[in-house]
């Protein structure tokens, strides 16, 4: 008896390391340990707030998690005792860019103000994240973390005067961050008149920090205006 019992504990050990386990179908792929097959459900994978996935105890390598704070899938790039939570998700962004109203706004004025590049959405993808004020030209972010963001400016004059620069830059609550540009130089001569301002910054936002694009006068004074409607946007990626 005790012979037939150990045989029997041997083959289902056996088994249980060489099986494969095939939810939904009889014939799990080869190359796969667990295959879940349905055309009617999906699979739900462990939904975890920010504070449950950063409590988890040395996570392995690889572990895959949802996390409900960021509705986004996540997993541990880094090793179990320094875990790196990586998201799978696509990043969430927004874009906006300057209606008809906004090309004739002087943006070479002798004091800064908020370019005005916040009046027609482009999209939104996360409205839980992602507040705009159209009226003051900022937008603000309602979650921590690592944004990219890239604004492009282009610009026309129809006044006579040579030497316009229009410069520009990225403040965070009203402190200027990051580079200028400088770029912006319309010679006014020979037919020259249009020009144009770009940057790409990353910056780590807080909670309820909020962004907005300074521009002001560095050179001659006269009336410089954005191009034409949409020629002038701003774009904002968590990353």
């Amino acid at each position: 008896m005790k012979n037939i019992l150990c045989l029997t504990v041997l083959l289902l050990s056996n088994y249980a390391i060489f099986s494969q386990v095939g939810v939904g179908t009889t014939n799990p792929d080869p190359s796969s340990v667990f295959h879940v097959e349905s055309t009617t459900k999906g699979m739900l994978l462990p939904r975890l707030t920010t504070i449950e996935q950063n409590n988890i105890l040395n996570p392995a390598s690889g572990l895959l998690i949802y996390n409900t704070d960021d509705k986004e899938f996540r997993f541990n790039y880094g090793a179990p005792a320094s875990p790196n939570w990586i998201k799978t998700s696509r990043n969430q962004a927004v874009k906006y860019s300057n209606n008809n109203a906004d090309t004739s706004v002087n943006v070479n004025a002798n004091s800064k103000i908020n370019a005005p590049i916040i009046s027609a959405l482009e999209w939104n993808d996360d409205t839980s994240i992602y507040s705009v004020d159209t009226g003051n030209n900022t937008i603000t972010v309602a979650k921590p973390g690592r944004y990219k963001i890239v604004v492009n400016i282009s610009l026309i004059t129809t006044t006579n005067t040579a030497r316009l620069t229009p410069e520009m830059w990225i403040e965070i609550n009203g402190t200027q961050r990051g580079s200028y540009s400088s770029t912006g130089y319309v010679r006014n001569a020979n037919g020259q008149k249009e020009s144009s301002l770009h940057l790409s910054e990353v910056f780590e936002l807080n909670t309820n920090d909020i962004i907005s694009v300074s521009i002001v006068r560095t050179a001659n004074a006269g009336s410089v205006n954005l191009r034409s409607v949409g020629s002038s946007n701003i774009y904002i990626e968590k990353i």
